[in-house]
């Protein structure tokens, strides 16, 4: 079994950061890549980033690129994702994924989910 918390979210004005982190433990040996997804309110869950464990290649999707960096620690288990130049539309609930197989801008590609942090970005 994979368990995965997040944390570091919380309440930003526009333009300002955070870094949110998520830890994973048990069964990760096996683990392919990792994922950052978000969902705001009355919207579906949305691809935001991902990286693979092995040689950290990165992918963003095209509203947080720039803005946003993906990164991890192998030897901690840990991905992090820091968040700049935050806008209001970043306002959602941030989730961690891990997936077994491959690098996947869909959820339905990725096993294992944290709980979710959330982030509020006032104006």
């Amino acid at each position: 079994q994979v368990q995965l918390v997040e944390s570091g979210g919380g309440l930003v004005q526009a333009g300002g950061s955070l870094r949110l982190s998520c830890a994973a433990s048990g069964r990760t040996a096996s683990s392919y890549a990792m994922g950052w997804f978000r969902q705001a309110p009355g919207k579906e869950r949305e691809f935001v980033a991902a990286i693979t464990w092995r040689g950290g290649s990165t992918y963003y999707t095209h509203s947080v690129k720039g803005r946003f960096t993906i990164s991890r620690d192998n030897a901690k288990n840990t991905v992090y994702l820091q968040m700049n130049s935050l806008k209001p539309e970043d306002t959602a609930l941030y989730y961690c994924a891990m997936s077994d197989s491959a690098v996947d801008y869909s959820r339905s590609g990725y096993d294992y989910w944290g709980q979710g942090t959330q982030v509020t970005v006032s104006s």
